[in-house]
């Protein structure tokens, strides 16, 4: 019979990142990280400022390398990979949703979402390109906003079309960095909501708050404290 190990969706081992100032000063901010996440988790990850939960987050997106350690996504290692591969790999498999929105201000909602597409999807006509940003804009409940500007738009509103651009390139993660930092209560419960429903679609979450509120919605808890994970902080619900 043919064997066929399980391979996690994110598998960390023992990851470190320690930044160098002026001269020989060192300072840790990650301490020795192990941790797995599987294929369709909501992972909450929180901690205090200075924690180390935005450097591991950079870690987690190939946007940053980790100083030592592994770091394996779906089954390939990158803590070592160039920048380039991260690149890639960012493009490819991986969807970021952040507090600023970080959209385009003078373009459209329909361009802002698919963006992406031109460092990804060469093989797809614009037309093609365009009916896929419908699509997400559809699936994200903006559909009839997507000629606006940011600026013609709420923040909850902005917040949905940032969703949109993350889901484009369909990756199997979505990285989710206080993402209702700049909402209010209600735009706030909305946008969770719309995790949750892209969730039960099998997308794996992976957010970062500092809000237990927040850290509610996701189906499992990941606390951090001066750049190590707290075992006695973590929970699932």
């Amino acid at each position: 019979m043919e064997n066929n190990p399980h391979i996690p969706l994110i598998k960390l081992e023992n990851i470190t990142k320690t930044y160098f100032l002026d001269g020989d000063i060192s300072v840790p901010v990650l301490k020795g990280i192990t941790m797995t996440i599987e294929q369709g988790e909501y992972v909450a990850l929180m901690g205090a400022s200075g924690s180390g939960k935005s450097t591991l987050m950079n870690i987690l997106g190939c946007l940053d390398r980790p100083t030592s350690g592994d770091y394996f996504l779906d089954g390939e290692e990158l803590g070592r990979a160039s920048g380039d591969k991260r690149a890639m790999i960012r493009n490819r498999k991986i969807g970021f949703v952040f507090q600023n929105f970080n959209l385009l201000p003078r373009t459209s909602a329909l361009d802002n979402v698919i963006m992406p597409l031109a460092y990804t999807a060469g093989e797809l006509t614009n037309a093609q390109c365009r009916a896929r940003g419908l699509e997400a804009l559809k699936e994200v409940g903006i559909l009839e906003r997507a000629g606006h500007h940011p600026g013609q738009l709420s923040g909850g509103q902005q917040q949905r079309v940032a969703i949109a651009r993350a889901l484009i390139n369909r990756p199997p993660v979505i990285f989710a960095d206080e993402p209702t930092g700049n909402l209010d209560s209600k735009n706030s419960v909305e946008v969770m909501e719309m995790f949750s429903k892209l969730n039960a679609a099998g997308i794996t979450v992976i957010l970062v708050t500092h809000s237990d509120e927040i850290a509610a919605h996701a189906k499992r808890v990941i606390c951090m404290n001066d750049g190590e994970i707290v075992p006695g902080l973590f929970s699932r619900h």
